[in-house]
């Protein structure tokens, strides 16, 4: 289960319509500027200071943001990736949703040695334990166990971390 904040939409439309009651333009604006500038920054060592500085992300050490990775526009502040991490190109890292009736927040948390495949979104609420893999366009709409390897459209466990480790002992033999 995701783990979000849940939030009526008040009066007669959509929550995503009555979005700045929810999050300043200003901030929104800032953010849009500061991710477009870190989507197309070839420096990894730069968009991590991007990210820490001016979104107010948590971000670890020697972690990579692959080119055009999309954090959250409107919450940032609620993504923390853990240190050694790769995140996959185009990736798209949602901390909140707008629905029609109500609107989601939530905490993205994602853990140490993690590789996350190109062209994945993840959504808010969720989160990816330590060393865990998630495949390439995949979205991530349920927790990983650390140390598993996922994938697919709903996400879905493809190798537990006790299958991977008898999957890398094979291939040490080999």
């Amino acid at each position: 289960m995701r783990r979000t904040e849940r939030y009526r939409s008040k009066g007669d439309a959509n929550s995503l319509w009555h979005i700045y009651r929810t999050v300043s333009i200003w901030k929104v604006a800032k953010n849009f500027i500061v991710i477009q500038i870190a989507r197309y920054t070839p420096f990894v060592s730069w968009k991590n200071v991007f990210y820490r500085v001016f979104l107010r992300m948590k971000v670890g050490k020697q972690t990579a943001f692959a080119l055009m990775v999309v954090p959250d526009v409107m919450f940032p502040e609620r993504i923390t990736v853990g240190d050694n991490s790769i995140i996959g190109f185009n990736t798209t890292i949602l901390a909140h949703e707008y629905l029609i009736d109500e609107y989601r927040i939530g905490d993205v948390e994602i853990g140490n040695n993690v590789l996350i495949g190109a062209n994945t979104t993840i959504l808010p609420g969720i989160k990816i334990g330590d060393g865990a893999i998630v495949s390439a366009a995949s979205l991530v709409n349920r927790d990983i166990p650390a140390g598993s390897f996922a994938g697919g459209n709903p996400v879905r466990i493809i190798y537990s971390a006790d299958e991977m480790k008898v999957r890398a002992a094979k291939e040490a033999n080999e």
